[in-house]
């Protein structure tokens, strides 16, 4: 008997009961526990999970406070029943007899003399998965007495307290109408001045005609027949291609498929109106928006800056308003679709109730590389056609058809640093012919411009507990061990999904590397570069289009989107799901997310 010889009645019970699969023994044990203060069979006999547990917890702080235990003693009570996995050694058995006939149940507890052993029963994730939980809803679990004691004291409030209040505020008539003015205004001004919620409507991403399409082979012939290329930058671009971690299915602008190529400015001009408009004609679609209701419109697009402007060409497509506001982003590199959003934010915060749409796009008609440059000639086997459209809103009532809400938005900008300015940097070879030029030094300033971006996100998305773990760690770092290792805060605890821009195999290898993510984590981003190429500042949004096609987005998910750029920068934007997001009507992924994704030739 573990609870003594008063406590063999319920026992007793427990077997009569048994476990009914809706937990009957269960509750038998917790009203055991309220008798006799054994709350740490309860725990194991449940597992350590569902209602039940946090039921038990909570209960179990009310009556240790009532009973004198300290907060630490409670706290490190709370810690263990979160890091109890299964039953242990507390010998809690159930039985079925037969295998075919009628059934006996019955609960037999055994004590255990002896402490359990903690590297059998403690499975440390779970340790830090309970700390993380405890320290989440410490506030929560702070309150409830609160409230219990507030509740009560209400209660027990009479008629005559009541009448007593009413004459007091009744003789002290300018205190309550200086007390409510300050209430009013204070309120008017915070509703004033507070953030407008940005919402994200519906996006779509261009998917460019199969003809288009440009298999290794195709790539390798056009390259050969163009006469350009020597037989060494031919070898190094198959090579690059094999170990890119693109796929046969990439896409080409029209003008680079014919023999010999054609880079004039009208086949670029046409090359943005398909992919611009293509993606603009399937969002205004998708959400039935008049193109006259649009009132903020931002376009990036690095590399091909024409006169008059992308943005300017769209507007006469669509005959926009007179008054629109309309920008046009070129040079800022991949990480320029985040740069946008930002932007089309902060302008929705000054114009009330009105739409913007933000235009993600890069152009290649114009900017392949015709030389035998090494560092030149690796933009030509990753950047491939792509562009998408995102429509936002500053509207309260668009909040109930919105897929997202934008909840952060972090830049990183290292131009102050000429190594950084430097790695990826336009230019022109020794045979006066033009090109990208890519840094050996790349993925080490990346990796600077992501530490100093995280640095900056890490404490406005991170759970507090993985901000007190990273400060200990950085405190006894500082001032005992300068030896230890420092604690990289896991990031799987702020965000459920991750958009990386697709920008290499290289790019994503490392991410995942130094964030501890798992292949899941990563599977849209590889997927993205292997479906459609490095598409530059739209890659992020097919890899969200990817994640939502598979169906896994779900009410009050976090996403994070992070972009890297020339200049050199890294951007962030976290967006938190507002329903269980289904894919928009022509995705880029409608007619072929069932074959992924792929196994990988690493």
């Amino acid at each position: 008997m573990v609870g003594g010889s008063g406590a063999w009645w319920l026992e007793v019970v427990v077997g009569v009961v048994g476990d009914d699969g809706d937990g009957g023994w269960w509750w038998c044990m917790v009203a055991w526990w309220v008798v006799m203060d054994r709350w740490w069979w309860c725990v194991v006999a449940r597992g350590g999970g569902g209602v039940g547990w946090w039921v038990v917890a909570v209960m179990h702080i009310l009556f240790s406070l009532g009973n004198g235990k300290s907060a630490t003693e409670i706290f490190l009570e709370f810690c263990l029943i979160s890091a109890m996995d299964g039953g242990g050694d507390a010998g809690v058995n159930a039985g079925r007899g037969g295998e075919g006939g009628g059934a006996s149940i019955g609960v037999q507890i055994q004590p255990s003399r002896r402490l359990p052993d903690f590297l059998l029963s403690v499975n440390l994730k779970y340790v830090k998965l309970g700390y993380h939980y405890l320290i989440s809803h410490l506030l929560t679990l702070c309150l409830i007495p609160v409230m219990v004691i507030t509740l009560i004291e209400a209660s027990q409030t009479n008629p005559n307290e009541i009448h007593q209040l009413w004459l007091h505020l009744k003789y002290n008539l300018v205190s309550v109408i200086v007390c409510s003015t300050f209430l009013v205004c204070g309120s008017t001004v915070y509703i004033m001045t507070r953030p407008r919620p940005v919402y994200l409507v519906d996006y779509s991403c261009y998917r460019a005609p199969d003809d288009l399409k440009a298999p290794f082979k195709r790539f390798m012939d056009h390259s050969r027949l163009t006469g350009d290329f020597d037989e060494s930058s031919l070898e190094f671009q198959r090579k690059i291609l094999e170990r890119s971690g693109l796929g046969e299915e990439t896409y080409f602008p029209e003008a680079m498929h014919s023999i010999p190529p054609q880079p004039t400015m009208a086949a670029a001009r046409l090359e943005a109106e398909q992919v611009m408009f293509g993606a603009l004609d399937n969002l205004f679609a998708n959400t039935s928006i008049k193109p006259k209701n649009i009132g903020i419109l931002v376009v990036n697009c690095s590399l091909f800056n024409p006169t008059p402007s992308l943005s300017a060409m769209i507007v006469n497509k669509y005959k926009l308003r007179g008054n629109i506001r309309s920008f046009n982003l070129g040079g800022m590199g991949c990480s320029a679709g985040v740069i946008a959003i930002d932007l089309a934010k902060d302008l929705l915060q000054i114009h009330r109730n009105t739409y913007a749409v933000v235009v993600s796009t890069e152009n290649i008609t114009q900017n392949w590389y015709f030389g035998n440059k090494k560092a030149m000639l690796i933009p030509n086997c990753l950047f491939r056609v792509g562009g998408s459209a995102v429509l936002l809103s500053n509207k309260s009532r668009d909040r109930r058809r919105a897929k997202y809400k934008l909840v952060h938005v972090v830049r990183t900008h290292k131009g102050a640093d000429d190594k950084a300015f430097r790695c990826v940097y336009q230019e022109q070879d020794d045979a006066g012919k033009t090109g990208v030029s890519l840094s050996k030094d790349l993925m080490a300033i990346a990796g600077g411009a992501l530490k100093t971006n995280i640095t900056t996100l890490g404490p406005i998305v991170l759970p507090i507990s993985e901000q007190l773990l990273f400060f200990a760690t950085l405190v006894v770092k500082k001032l005992f061990n300068k030896n230890l290792k420092p604690y990289i805060p896991d990031f799987k605890l702020a965000f459920d999904h991750f958009c990386i821009h697709a920008g290499g195999r290289a790019v994503i290898d490392e991410l995942e590397k130094n964030l501890q993510l798992s292949p899941m984590h990563v599977e849209a981003s590889r997927m993205t570069l292997h479906r459609f190429g490095n598409t530059s500042s739209s890659s992020i949004w097919y890899e969200l289009a990817y994640i939502e096609a598979k169906g896994r987005i779900r009410k009050g998910h976090r996403v994070w989107q992070i972009a890297f750029g020339s200049g050199f920068k890294c951007n962030s934007a976290v967006w938190q799901a507002l329903r269980n997001v289904k894919p928009s009507r022509n995705g880029p992924w409608e007619d072929c997310i069932d074959k992924y994704p792929v196994q990988l030739v690493l």
